[in-house]
């Protein structure tokens, strides 16, 4: 790779159906870096689908060329500004016209490369749009409430016959019962979820529970899936879902959508997809959320 730092590369956000007032739509916004967004469309007439457009714009190479992309991914507050700048594009986008979400920092050294890859895919892309039409993704997170932690001290006023020690550990197992008892709920809590999902999913995207600052002051996540549903069905699921903690004790259920179809843009474990973690030969690279 020969691109100087001093150079911009290019950052895509999205691949979408054209659309006529996308263009306008785009007009004035900023994206990543503060950057002007444009488009990209594939003139490929002879493949049937010229009408897809990748939404792109310029940003520093010294920022997210390996090395300098590796060292921003220490820093989570560039990588919530750069999280945020990406999502606000792609809402933009997806409120207008059906769209594939792209991995966070998918860059490509010039707008010549993207175009190329656009080109090389818009098959691929032609036929996810389709299957994914209409429909949006939620997101459900189950979380363990944060329990209180053991009590070193004895109790206040203990029984004449039980020391300050076995007091203590008779303390330890209560807590040692309760948190068991809070994962039994969530797993349940977890059952129900599935039994919505089964009702009104049409595919679901395992991710893994978040840790340290991603998870924040919310609790022990235990549980964070995605969900496709029909647009119509969406408000539909999300009160199902938010209903499913009745009754158990210690947990809590966030739903959050409807969003563009971020875990579904491209098959689960499809190595060839455009836009993945290794973003195709042309790209500088590409890594996600």
């Amino acid at each position: 790779m020969t691109t100087s730092t001093s150079e911009p590369v290019t950052y895509a956000y999205a691949v979408a159906r054209a659309h006529p007032d996308l263009p306008q739509s785009l007009t004035g916004l900023t994206g990543v870096a503060g950057a002007p967004v444009h488009l990209i469309a594939e003139g490929g007439k002879e493949h049937g689908d010229a009408d897809i457009v990748l939404v792109v714009s310029p940003v520093p190479a010294a920022d997210f060329r390996e090395e300098g992309l590796r060292r921003h991914l220490e820093d989570l507050d560039w990588l919530e500004a750069v999280a945020r700048a990406h999502h606000a594009i792609v809402e933009e986008v997806a409120a207008l016209a059906p769209a594939l979400p792209l991995r966070l920092a998918t860059v490509y050294l010039d707008d010549s490369s993207a175009r190329d890859m656009l080109r090389s895919a818009v098959r691929l892309f032609a036929e996810r749009l389709d299957h994914l039409a209409d429909q949006v993704e939620w997101g459900v997170k189950i979380y363990v409430e944060a329990t209180a932690p053991p009590t070193p001290a004895a109790p206040e006023s203990p029984s004449a016959d039980i020391s300050p020690g076995r007091a203590y550990l008779s303390a330890r197992r209560r807590q040692r019962g309760d948190r068991e008892a809070v994962h039994r709920a969530a797993q349940e809590a977890a059952e129900r979820v599935g039994n919505v999902a089964r009702a009104y999913a049409t595919d679901r995207a395992a991710h893994r529970p978040q840790q340290g600052a991603l998870a924040g002051d919310a609790g022990e996540n235990v549980f964070n899936d995605a969900f496709l549903v029909p647009r119509g069905r969406g408000e539909a699921f999300r009160t199902e879902v938010a209903r499913v903690g009745q009754g158990l004790a210690g947990i809590r259920v966030e739903v959050t959508g409807p969003w563009a179809p971020y875990s579904f843009a491209m098959p689960v474990n499809d190595t060839d997809a455009p836009g993945g973690t290794d973003g195709g030969d042309d790209s500088v690279r590409g890594v996600g959320p």
